[in-house]
């Protein structure tokens, strides 16, 4: 039966059946969907058969070098701030293998699975980052084929944000809590007045053509007008903010402020904060042979410009110490990105600094660095 539901533009509404029905469809359709779910005492990115999976009465604490799990009892499937993933894993996997040779002449170059990713539960920040990623590795003048590949059937879910964690600082970054453009379709979850419900919003003819197999009412003014609010009123209830200022300035003028080797003395150059980081995308490649030496291959891996060898040229590497290493990260990240990609490389998620041994806050440091901090 052809469901009832609200025109492009407008907006419907759907309960915890309509989510169920909405995953089956994505799977009858052939995606794989990845959404948040439970495991490992945290809420991580994994494939879903049913929307019963997500994180439904789970929230989260977070804070510098601090994230728990706590119960809810509201039942929420959203009401959770970034987890340790990143959606970029499936997008840009951490490892994959370039080729293999073996000594019989067979050289074998891997290609990608063909995969159709649906992606349900994208935060602002998230959406933003996926963004960011798309103009560094799936444009220019060297495109990352595989990455493009993944990215071009990627049917995205997002959700808007109504409970930010005490480590989001997105509103600064102006990446969220609404959901920017991008989104095929955009939920906001609200769970009073007795009633589970998900107002819902189509952002491309592909997300029209799903609402259209789903059943769905047309959304009231009431609710449209409760869930905007509820979206606008976590933008002010932000845990964290990025100053006011021109920060690429002010690393440029910063670059010997004696602030790097007090961060230095805290920072154990893990690199935990460019492996959960949504839009980090360095890569370095390896290359390998069986034991018995006969097959050998290639492949590319995450980097990161904490490790020592990420700046190795012949003779040794230029950044020795965790000092320049952090403002090599944070440089890059808030400073020399405007140049390289029309943008800032942080999009305000929080994650760095929740997944921080040493509880570094990146907000914290830009602060102190631009003379806003204490």
């Amino acid at each position: 039966m052809e469901a009832e539901h609200a025109t492009a533009g407008g907006a419907a509404t759907i309960g915890l059946a309509g989510l169920d029905e909405l995953v089956g469809a994505l799977l009858a359709d052939g995606y794989r969907v990845i959404g948040p779910t439970v495991r490992d005492d945290a809420i991580v990115l994994a494939e879903l058969d049913c929307a019963a999976q997500l994180p439904r009465g789970w929230g989260v604490t977070t804070g510098p070098g601090q994230y728990r799990l706590h119960r809810r009892d509201d039942g929420a499937a959203f009401a959770h701030s970034a987890g340790p993933q990143a959606w970029k894993r499936y997008l840009h996997p951490p490892r994959r293998k370039l080729f293999e040779a073996a000594p019989d002449g067979r050289f074998t170059v891997d290609e990608p699975e063909h995969v159709r990713y649906a992606f349900l539960g994208v935060r602002g920040c998230d959406l933003a980052a996926i963004a960011i990623l798309d103009r560094v590795l799936g444009a220019g003048a060297h495109p990352d084929g595989a990455y493009r590949r993944r990215r071009s059937e990627l049917f995205l879910i997002a959700v808007n944000c109504t409970e930010p964690g005490g480590v989001c600082f997105c509103a600064s970054m102006g990446t969220g809590p609404a959901a920017g453009p991008g989104y095929d379709l955009a939920l906001t979850e609200r769970t009073g007045d007795g009633e589970h419900r998900f107002v819902i919003e189509s952002g491309s003819p592909a997300g029209e053509r799903l609402l259209d197999r789903i059943r769905t009412r047309p959304s009231s003014p009431s609710e449209v007008g409760e869930a905007r609010a509820a979206v606008a009123a976590a933008a002010g209830r932000m845990g964290r903010a990025m100053p006011d200022a021109d920060l690429p300035a002010a690393i440029r003028d910063g670059r010997e402020s004696p602030q790097w080797e007090e961060v230095a003395n805290r920072c154990l150059t893990c690199a935990n904060c460019t492996m959960v980081c949504p839009t980090c995308f360095c890569t370095t490649t390896e290359d390998h042979t069986d034991l018995s030496g006969g097959l050998a291959g290639r492949s590319q891996r995450w980097a990161s410009c904490f490790e020592l060898d990420f700046s190795y040229v012949h003779g040794g590497s230029v950044r020795t110490s965790g000092a320049s290493r952090y403002r090599q990260w944070f440089s890059h990240k808030l400073g020399t990105w405007h140049e390289q990609f029309g943008s800032s490389g942080c999009v305000g998620c929080g994650r760095c600094i929740a997944w921080c041994p040493a509880g570094i806050d990146i907000t914290e440091e830009a602060a102190k660095l631009t003379g806003a901090g204490g």
